[in-house]
């Protein structure tokens, strides 16, 4: 059963490019949009069926995190990783508080 807020699609770039990892996400019942490094001719091919409207996407998540990393900083501070989930998604709630504000 497919949850309203369940993963469907994973936008990656080129350096997510592995044959295994698109194994484990069909697996997983995820579509993967990782671009094809070029080794072969038909590389080009694969590229070219990947839907530009939803591979374009990722630019707009990879500008929200150059500018949360601009704006805070880049490293976390803490040691645990529950807490250096919390302080990313605080520092992710600032940034969307402050964008709200500003409009």
């Amino acid at each position: 059963r497919r949850y309203a807020g369940e993963l469907q699609t994973l936008a990656a770039d080129r350096g997510y490019d592995s044959q295994p990892l698109r194994e484990t996400l069909r697996d997983m019942g995820i579509r993967p949009l990782v671009k094809h490094r070029i080794f072969a001719p038909y590389d080009h091919a694969h590229n070219a069926r990947i839907e530009d409207d939803l591979y374009n996407q990722r630019s707009m998540t990879e500008t929200v995190n150059s500018s949360v990393k601009r704006s805070y900083g880049s490293a976390v501070r803490a040691r645990e990783w529950y807490r250096e989930f919390r302080e990313v998604v605080l520092m992710c709630l600032v940034y969307n508080i402050k964008q709200y504000v500003t409009r």
